[in-house]
C-alpha cells in the first residue's frame, strides 16, 4: 500500500495547506543558489504556497525539471538557508529559452526577489548563447506583468482559455541580444 502511494504522490499535484495568515518577513539579505534535485521537498511546499488556485506542479515535473541538462533552476535563499524563491527555465537548442515557472514566498514578496532570480537567470542564459526568452503569464497576474515589463519583456500575444481553471494567459518574449 506504501508503494501505491509513493506512485500516486508521484504524480498528483500535492494538496494544497489550510489558509494561511500572511506576516511579512524581518528584512534579510538573499544568496541565490543553482536548484539539484535534492531540493525537491523543499521547492513543492514552496510552490504550494506561491500558487494557490491550482496550477502546481507535481513532483513528476520538478522531477523531470530538476534533471534534464536543458533545464536550469535558480533559488533564492536566506542567510538560514530557507528557499524564498524559484525559476526554473528549459533551454531550447535553437537558441532560446522558456521560464516555465517563476515563484516567491508570501512573505517575501514585494523586496525585489524574483527581479533578482530573472536577472541571475538571464546572464546564465547570455553566456550558454541564448538570444530569447519566452515566458507566460495569467492575465490576472498584473504584479507579474508589472515585473516583466520592467525587465523589458514584451507581450506577443493573448491566449484563450491558457490556464486550467480557463484563465487567459499573456505570452510574453525578451530578446537576450
Amino acid at each position: 500500500m506504501a508503494v501505491l502511494q509513493t506512485i500516486r504522490n508521484f504524480f498528483l499535484p500535492a494538496v494544497e495547506p489550510e489558509v494561511e495568515i500572511i506576516v511579512p518577513a524581518p528584512f534579510t539579505t538573499y544568496e541565490i543558489k543553482t536548484l539539484t534535485i535534492k531540493d525537491i521537498d523543499s521547492l513543492m511546499r514552496l510552490n504550494l504556497r506561491c500558487f494557490k488556485k491550482g496550477e502546481n506542479y507535481t513532483k513528476y515535473t520538478f522531477n523531470y525539471l530538476l534533471t534534464q541538462p536543458q533545464s536550469l533552476g535558480r533559488a533564492a535563499v536566506t542567510p538560514t538557508n530557507d528557499m524564498v524563491g524559484f525559476v526554473l527555465v528549459m533551454n531550447n537548442a535553437d537558441g532560446a529559452a522558456h521560464i516555465t515557472t517563476v515563484g516567491v514566498a508570501p512573505e517575501h514578496r514585494r523586496r525585489g526577489v524574483a527581479a533578482i532570480l530573472i536577472e541571475n537567470m538571464e546572464k546564465t542564459l547570455r553566456k550558454k548563447g541564448v538570444s530569447t526568452v519566452v515566458l507566460e503569464v495569467r492575465v490576472g497576474n498584473t504584479a507579474a506583468q508589472d515585473l516583466y515589463l520592467s525587465r523589458n519583456y514584451t507581450l506577443v500575444k493573448r491566449m484563450k482559455r491558457y490556464y486550467h481553471n480557463g484563465e487567459d494567459g499573456f505570452l510574453m518574449m525578451k530578446s537576450l541580444v
